[in-house]
Order: C-alpha cells, then structure tokens, then sequence
C-alpha cells in the first residue's frame, strides 16, 4: 500500500441524483473514448477546473485500458461522484472473476506498458482497489480534489 491509498473504499450510490453517473461499457477498447468523453462532460458539468479535469480523463483512460486489456468479463463499470464540493471519486469495477486482483507492476526501461497503476498513485490523492460488490471483479477508484 501506498501513502496515497486507503483501505476501507466507499462505492458509489446512485441516491445522489446529479452527483454520481455511472456507465456501463462493453470490454472493448472504444470503452476508453466513452469513458473518457462521459466522465469529462460530468466533471465540466460540476464545473471542476480544466487542469484537474485532465488528471481524471487520464486516470479514467488508465483504469478503463487496463479493465478491458487485462481481465475477463462482458462488462465493465465506469462512475463519477461528486463527495464533497471539493472532492470527487473515479471508480471502475471489472468482471474479473479469478480473485488475482491487481498485480503490482515494475515495468522495464524499454516496456512499452505497465505504468498505469503508476500514474493512478502519482495523479490520486486517494485510490485503492477491493472486490465489487456491484460485477464480483475488481474494483479500482482513485479521488481527486476539485482544486489544483
């Protein structure tokens, strides 16, 4: 565990109309664009700063890449949630069903991939990953302040 990651995830509830929005994506990699697009218009929406608006679009690219490129499953759950008016919470929750969980990755020099979860710790304020009770897979979120 990280100094950035916590132990106890709060999921996402849908009984906050207009803060929270979940989507449900097909493990594809055109999922990404989607997640991405969808999470961007709802941060705008909240009218969170442009610069901590990438950050998200980055972590929500990285976490939705790696539920489609590296686990089994016919879906994958993306949501935004707006905690407090200064923080927000990204979470996607995969099929991944086996129990692995996420491997901790050291890539190489020259490995063309491997540091997703590498970004997620340096960009998150906050992030973890625990089994979803919503798909049985993982479920990786990460948070962020609404203010650089």
């Amino acid at each position: 565990m990280s100094p950035h990651t916590t132990s106890t995830p709060r999921f996402l509830d849908a009984v906050h109309p207009g803060r929270t929005h979940w989507l449900e994506l097909p493990p594809h990699r055109t999922s990404v664009r989607v997640a991405r697009q969808a999470t961007q218009a709802r941060l705008a929406s909240w009218h969170v700063p442009d610069e901590v608006c990438a950050d998200a679009l980055l972590l929500v690219s990285e976490l939705v890449t790696n539920a489609v490129l590296h686990t089994a499953g016919e879906r994958i759950l993306c949501g935004v949630s707006r905690m407090t008016d200064e923080r927000f919470r990204l979470e996607v929750h995969d099929g991944d069903l086996t129990g692995r969980g996420i491997p901790d990755c050291c890539p190489g020099l020259d490995d063309e991939g491997g540091r997703g979860l590498l970004l997620v710790r340096e960009i998150a304020d906050s992030w973890g990953v625990a089994r979803s009770p919503l798909t049985g897979g993982n479920a990786v979120w990460a948070s962020l302040a609404t203010a650089s």
